[in-house]
């Protein structure tokens, strides 16, 4: 089957998960959690339906009433869920979001198990990797067994059949036993990679270089294997790296931002749009015009709530774009 033959354009595995994100004060004084559907790679692959891709999920969730809210809820943003399993011993994993005072997130985690990490080598369906092409992934999925053997099995089908592989580590300290463990999991993911979204922080992190131009080069000299780095800035902007180009976009603030749940997976779903359109051999206009979409569509979700439901249509980034001219 030719890669554009394929029933989907891109599959993702990973994390499904419940985001206890604040929601005003009760009258007791006391925050109020709002139950959102969650998880970085379901996040992408719902930004993606918005902008006309076909996508499918692997993963697991509890077979419990939160596990059933995420089963309808990536259905309904038309995410195909036949890679999806429910686990009848382990609950649906949660995270508790509290915004601190300087905008930025405290993600407390309740996953110790969780059901996305007792997802099974057994469990992947070889065959929707197979009819994808795109494979996203993050690191979540590496930092426990046996979902980290799922996702090497994963890799491996996505690998053989020819996909283009998106990375983007999305590091959670807390879900990590030490820094150290998660580097070298994090290592794995960058050897078996084509597209990277990475964060200033995690960069800076992970390569020891303040620069972030430093920090892209030493990437690359320990894994050429890595064709398009896409760096997000948070409120600095974004850039792009691709072959010998270099390209910077500034970021669109608002005022109306709330919190940046989400930011980061809305603009990593629009690189691997732009990818799937433009392959890996784009110019340097393609990459400001990918990175500014990105930039804006990044930009509205930091206005919502949540992330997986509340993702921009097409007509709703356009529109904003035309409104900052």
């Amino acid at each position: 089957m030719s890669q554009t033959q394929k029933r989907f354009d891109v599959i993702a595995l990973g994390e499904l998960l419940i985001d206890f994100t604040e929601n005003g004060m009760s009258q007791q004084g006391n925050p109020v959690l709002e139950a959102n559907p969650g998880g970085a790679p379901c996040n992408v692959l719902s930004m993606l339906t918005r902008l006309g891709r076909k996508a499918a999920f692997i993963g697991k969730v509890g077979d419990d009433a939160f596990g059933k809210q995420l089963s309808a809820a990536i259905r309904e943003q038309g995410i195909d869920a036949e890679g999806l399993k429910f686990d009848k011993t382990v609950h649906t994993t949660l995270a508790i979001v509290m915004k601190l005072a300087n905008g930025d997130r405290d993600f407390a985690f309740y996953r110790n198990p969780g059901a996305d990490i007792c997802l099974t080598p057994e469990d992947v369906d070889e065959e929707l990797i197979r009819a994808s092409r795109v494979f996203h992934f993050g690191s979540l999925s590496l930092t426990d067994e046996p979902v980290r053997s799922a996702t090497k099995k994963a890799l491996a089908v996505a690998e053989e059949e020819g996909l283009i592989r998106s990375f983007d580590p999305n590091l959670r300290e807390p879900l990590w036993p030490s820094l150290d463990a998660a580097a070298e999991q994090i290592g794995f993911g960058l050897e078996h990679t084509d597209v990277l979204k990475i964060s200033d922080n995690e960069i800076t992190w992970f390569t020891g270089k303040e620069d972030y131009d430093e920090g892209v080069a030493w990437l690359r000299a320990h894994y050429p294997n890595l064709k398009l780095i896409c760096v997000s800035l948070g409120p600095q902007g974004s850039r792009a790296y691709l072959g010998d180009l270099r390209v910077e976009v500034p970021a669109f603030l608002q005022e109306k931002t709330i919190e940046t749940t989400g930011a980061g997976d809305t603009f990593g779903a629009c690189v691997i749009s732009t990818v799937l359109e433009k392959g890996l051999d784009m110019s340097e206009e393609d990459l400001r015009k990918m990175l500014t979409f990105a930039n804006a569509a990044a930009s509205i979700v930091t206005t919502k709530k949540g992330a997986l439901r509340v993702m921009p249509a097409v007509s709703e980034v356009e529109a904003f774009l035309r409104e900052q001219k």
